[in-house]
C-alpha cells in the first residue's frame, strides 16, 4: 500500500483500538452506557474525519473502502444508538457456524424447497438454541398442532 494509505490505516486502528478498550470498561461496568457514549465522541469524530480523508486518497484502494465506510458511517455505530446491540459481529458468526457446518457436511440442497427447508430448519433451531428451548420439543408441538389444527408456540419473545 502507499505511504498515505498505511498512515491512516494505523491512525484508524488505533482509534479502533481505543473503541474496544471503552467498550470493554463499560461490560466490565467500569462506566456507565452515558459515560460511554461520551467517551466515544471524540473517538467517533477523528474516526469519521480519517475515513473522509481517505476519500481523497492517491491509493484506488484506499478510496474505495473509506468512501463506502464513510457513506455507511451511521451502521460503524449502532451499537451507541442501541443498548444492547455489540460493536461486533460475534454473535452474528456465533450464529451462523451451525449452518456453515452443515453445508459443509450435507454438500447443500437439491432445489429451491430444499433449500427453502433447510433455511427454516436451521433458523428454528438456532433460535430456539438462543433462548435456551429444546428444538426437537418445539418441532414436536408444533406439527402436532398443525396435524390437531391449532396455532403452534411462537418464537417470538414474548408471544
Amino acid at each position: 500500500g502507499t505511504v498515505q494509505g498505511k498512515w491512516l490505516g494505523s491512525r484508524l486502528r488505533r482509534l479502533t483500538c481505543e473503541l474496544f478498550e471503552h467498550w470493554a470498561d463499560y461490560r466490565a461496568g467500569k462506566i456507565s452506557w452515558a459515560a460511554l457514549r461520551r467517551r466515544m465522541a471524540p473517538v467517533r469524530r477523528k474516526m469519521e474525519a480519517l475515513l473522509l480523508r481517505g476519500t481523497q486518497s492517491d491509493d484506488a484502494d484506499v478510496r474505495g473502502t473509506c468512501r463506502e465506510l464513510h457513506e455507511h458511517r451511521q451502521w460503524l455505530w449502532t451499537f451507541l444508538r442501541h443498548e444492547g446491540v455489540e460493536p461486533t459481529n460475534n454473535a452474528g458468526e456465533r450464529s451462523l457456524r451451525h449452518a456453515v457446518i452443515w453445508r459443509k457436511l450435507s454438500f447443500g440442497t437439491q432445489s429451491a424447497n430444499g433449500s427453502r427447508f433447510v433455511e427454516t430448519m436451521l433458523t428454528v433451531i438456532e433460535t430456539c438454541r438462543q433462548q435456551r428451548r429444546n428444538a426437537f420439543t418445539f418441532l414436536t408441538h408444533a406439527i402436532e398442532a398443525h396435524l390437531a389444527h391449532r396455532p403452534a408456540a411462537s418464537l417470538l419473545p414474548g408471544a
